[in-house]
């Protein structure tokens, strides 16, 4: 079963929840993590892996050859992305803008066109306790994130529980990363910017296709708005985590809330269940 946990925004306790529910699994399944917040991955300070293998990933980028090139600019009428341009006789690429999609080269009329690595970012893997663990690193100054969180993807475990750590937001990259998900955990905090980024979540996911549930992370008792939108939306809240000062302080230490509090690994591991049963109620639905 794939999981991934997602949110709104950043900020909000993401990680928080997907290294306590790694911790809380741990003992009695095969589990395994999946970093795929790659800008600013940071559940390696959690689980405090053991990195074993290191893996260089890169997207094609085009290289003109000028002996072959007429400057016809077909080139750059069909890049969507204006990674290049032709002006008179010089042919000018851009490889920060490219997203390695090929149609310049298999488009060019004189076969100029070969494409070369461009190494955007490493995926690590390794293991902590029991966790085997994945994460990508983006290089610093890249736009493009997804080709790496493919890669990422590309290493799930599906024999076991795999749970993934989207990146923030609502944008591509969380696309790529919760799409083929059997169930998203969108942990939001009851905040007036929380519970708008958690709609927009909501939207995307449910685009998607991928049944979800929701986590409310600092949660206090003068707001209930959060829990009536998703009472409206008929969206579960699976757990409510109090705002609580000694959480905050484990969270400072790279401490998961399971491990530091071991009372929440039973809530974490009930958190598990209840999901496992939305998704086979869900899959049973589809075969009738």
């Amino acid at each position: 079963m794939i999981i991934s946990v997602a949110s709104g925004k950043g900020g909000t306790g993401k990680t928080l929840v997907a290294t306590s529910l790694v911790f809380s699994l741990k003992d009695g399944y095969r589990v395994q993590l999946l970093d795929c917040d790659v800008e600013e991955p940071n559940d390696h300070i959690f689980l405090k892996p053991d990195i074993t293998g290191r893996e260089s990933v890169g997207i094609p980028v085009p290289k003109v050859d000028k002996e072959k090139c007429t400057y016809c600019g077909k080139c750059a009428e069909v890049c969507a992305y204006h990674a290049i341009a032709v002006i008179s006789k010089n042919v000018l690429v851009f490889p920060h803008l490219c997203h390695g999609c090929g149609a310049c080269g298999y488009l060019c009329p004189e076969k100029a066109i070969v494409e070369e690595k461009k190494e955007i970012g490493i995926v690590e893997t390794g293991h902590a306790a029991g966790v085997a663990f994945v994460q990508g690193r983006l290089n610093v100054g890249e736009a493009m994130p997804t080709p790496l969180i493919r890669a990422v993807k590309g290493l799930a475990d599906h024999a076991g529980i795999c749970i993934i750590d989207v990146p923030p937001g609502t944008s591509c990259p969380v696309v790529t990363a919760v799409k083929d998900s059997d169930f998203c955990l969108l942990v939001t905090e009851p905040t007036p910017f929380g519970l708008n980024d958690l709609m927009l979540a909501v939207q995307t996911v449910k685009q998607l296709g991928v049944p979800c549930g929701v986590v409310i992370n600092r949660a206090y008792a003068d707001n209930n708005d959060t829990a009536e939108y998703c009472l409206r939306e008929n969206l579960p809240v699976l757990m409510t985590i109090p705002l609580d000062t000694e959480i905050a302080r484990l969270y400072s230490r790279g401490i998961t809330l399971a491990e530091g509090m071991p009372p929440w690994r039973e809530k974490f591991k009930r958190l598990y269940l209840e999901i496992r049963e939305l998704v086979d109620e869900r899959s049973n639905c589809l075969k009738r």
